[in-house]
């Protein structure tokens, strides 16, 4: 894949990427936003130094590390990904908490309509904001989403400087192993 030129990442404002999820799956993860980067190439996580996809497979989502460019085999999983809000955005602090809430409103409705078992909000700044729950922490949330189990995980971002790679894909493993563990009801 070619890197993306300054002037394919501004035409990138533009754009949207297209979610990546089918009924049932085991987890549909949203991400904050597509970054330019990741809406100039058209895949969610695109930009390199974003540990998405290391923590992925590190975890034991997927049996090998994907490229971005690989997403359509996360349905092979069991596994789906979307996004927050759909505006690209150099950084995700460019969004407003309006469209975070806005999102957190589209989001129930794909959960609601989809049914995954799990629903990974991937930010936990964008979760509390969106679902207007100021003191979440990282993990299983008390709450549903569309019948869905939610869980909420640091962001991969190369930005966050709070959790390493070892450690996401810690936070990554905690998931994996409950998502293992529970059946919902039918």
């Amino acid at each position: 894949m070619t890197r993306p030129t300054a002037a394919d990442l501004e035409a990138a404002r533009t754009r949207t990427i297209p979610d990546v999820i089918t009924p049932g799956l085991a987890v549909l993860f949203c991400g904050i936003n597509p970054g330019l980067y990741s809406a100039a190439t058209g895949h969610h996580f695109a930009r390199p130094g974003n540990r998405f996809w290391p923590a992925l497979h590190l975890s034991g989502f997927t049996p090998r590390q994907l490229a971005p460019a690989e997403q359509a085999l996360l349905l092979t999983y069991g596994l789906g990904v979307t996004n927050v809000v759909a505006r690209a955005t150099a950084r995700a602090d460019e969004l407003t908490a309006s469209e975070l809430r806005q999102g957190a409103e589209r989001l129930t409705a794909l959960a609601a309509e989809y049914a995954p078992r799990f629903v990974a909000v991937v930010g936990i700044s964008a979760y509390r904001t969106g679902f207007n729950r100021p003191q979440a922490t990282i993990g299983e949330q008390p709450d549903r989403l569309g019948g869905s189990r939610l869980w909420v995980l640091p962001n991969p971002s190369g930005l966050n400087a709070h959790y390493q790679l070892p450690q996401l894909a810690d936070e990554f493993r905690a998931l994996y192993q409950r998502v293992q563990n529970v059946t919902l009801p039918p």
